[in-house]
């Protein structure tokens, strides 16, 4: 994919150019008048994706709850990312090709498709198929707004759009689980599923628009390949289908599974390898080390935020809105981290910055399980989980930037899909084990707290958090090999 060189003002600058000192060559800020049109709009479409993560993760515990289906619950979590891997491969291919409007546009459909299959679910197989609808929707999304950011921000402003896309999430992360919680409660959890689709109307009408008449099609000067590369496809789905097998294998803890445990691993080796930068695997300096600290991050702290509201709800009697309120800080706190590392005079101390950032994700993934202990107030998961998301901010948003700033404008689109793949793929694999050890170790009976019943035992509950925390911690070694010699 041959993106545009953010150094040639003709191409990178949509306001054209112009003389030194005339205003119009002045796009300062993602808000200027040649860019308020599209970052409003790609931004709309990351606040939908924001509000269905949070909406969705406080109304997942009664669902799964309600549908028998405790024991498969971190399987309603990882088939999103298995599938988006897929999403991702293809958003890339497609991308290439026509232009980053279809994989938006149908990436989306698919998006509000899974979540209208997962609301009328009678069964849990049902609920996590259409979760797995929604990861290919989301796959073909977030790739696509990347190629567009590529396309139509010079250098200069991608922090900024970056730090945008985080701050998409500030209301939903706050209006999402008090939503969530009180639809859930008073109407039922699958109002919280059927209902969100209705938001997909307000990004469309404002973001493909302006994508059609600035991103869309090939990219000018360049030549589109001619047909899809069948060995990155065929990577792809070798990929999705190993994590498949090996969630499945995590699962279903009988000796029987270690054969398609194996067959998974022996499918995800070649193919992470091949959809991957070269060295990522042992933390290479530069690039391979950006993709493998993005996975890292993404990874731990996602499996373990997974597991929040189902131990405050089983194990302290909270309702599913207070448990929900528990991330809700998280939003303003991950956008706080964004804002700053995009701040011109934090430049200098972005590798710093995310080591900061990953020691913070460890402590807060740390000390999450100390509310297991009746004595621990149960807020103390939500001032760590604010700490360990202003963190996350840091560093995600840090990734991308370093992603675009080492990529060469014709690599820029497969090393965003490599970003995103290592960001799914370490989902995938680390709840699966999080899903694992929580099962082998009694996590599979869920009881409300305060009808006095036994619920999960304890143990399950600490037995995803502490290992979290040590892949977390793991993150800040890796951020030592961020800068190239």
């Amino acid at each position: 994919m041959t993106l545009p060189d953010p150094r040639d003002t003709d191409v990178a600058d949509p306001a054209g150019p112009g003389p030194a000192t005339g205003f119009a060559a002045r796009p300062d800020t993602v808000l200027s008048r040649a860019y308020r049109a599209l970052s409003i709009g790609i931004v709309s479409v990351v606040v939908l994706i924001a509000f269905e993560a949070t909406a969705v993760g406080t109304a997942m515990p009664v669902a799964a709850r309600e549908l028998d289906g405790v024991s498969l619950y971190a399987f309603a979590f990882s088939g999103y990312f298995t599938t988006s891997l897929f999403g991702m491969v293809l958003s890339g291919q497609w991308s290439d090709r026509r232009g980053p409007l279809g994989p938006l546009t149908g990436g989306i459909a698919a998006f509000a498709a899974g979540l209208l299959l997962s609301g009328t679910a009678g069964a849990m197989w049902l609920f996590i198929l259409g979760r797995a609808v929604q990861g290919l929707g989301g796959g073909l999304v977030i790739v696509a707004l990347y190629v567009v950011v590529g396309r139509a921000y010079p250098e200069r402003l991608r922090p900024a759009i970056m730090a945008a896309f985080a701050a998409g999430w500030v209301v939903p992360s706050v209006v999402g689980p008090l939503a969530s919680g009180a639809v859930t409660e008073h109407l039922g959890w699958r109002w919280v599923f059927v209902g969100i689709p209705v938001l997909v109307v307000f990004p469309l009408a404002l973001a493909l628009p302006q994508i059609r008449s600035r991103a869309a099609g090939p990219v000018d000067g360049a030549e589109a390949p001619a047909s899809f590369d069948g060995r990155r496809i065929r990577l792809a789905l070798g990929i999705s289908l190993g994590a498949g097998l090996l969630q499945y294998a995590a699962q279903d803890l009988r000796w029987i599974s270690l054969l398609p445990g194996a067959a998974g691993v022996a499918l995800l080796v070649p193919a992470v390898l091949g959809l991957l930068p070269r060295g990522t695997y042992r933390a290479a300096r530069g690039l391979p080390s950006v993709v493998l600290l993005r996975g890292v991050a993404a990874g731990s702290f996602i499996a373990a935020e997974s597991f929040v509201p189902l131990m405050l709800v089983t194990q302290r009697g909270l309702s599913p809105t207070l448990a929900g309120l528990s991330l809700a800080a998280g939003g303003a706190t991950w956008a706080a981290g964004s804002w700053l590392q995009s701040r011109p005079r934090m430049e200098p101390y972005r590798e710093r910055l995310m080591a900061l950032g990953m020691l913070l994700v460890a402590a807060a993934i740390l000390t999450a399980p100390s509310v297991l202990i009746d004595a621990v107030p149960v807020w103390t998961v939500a001032v760590a989980w604010g700490f360990g998301c202003l963190g996350m901010g840091l560093v995600i948003s840090s990734t991308s930037v370093l992603l675009l700033k080492l990529s060469a404008p014709e690599e820029a689109g497969a090393n965003s899909a490599a970003l995103q793949i290592s960001d799914g793929l370490s989902n995938v694999v680390l709840l699966s084990a999080g899903g694992a050890a929580f099962a082998a170790l009694g996590g599979g009976t869920v009881t409300h707290a305060a009808t006095g019943a036994t619920g999960s035992h304890p143990a399950a509950f600490a037995a995803v958090f502490l290992p979290m925390a040590a892949v977390a911690l793991a993150g800040v070694w890796v951020t030592t090999r961020l800068r190239e010699r």
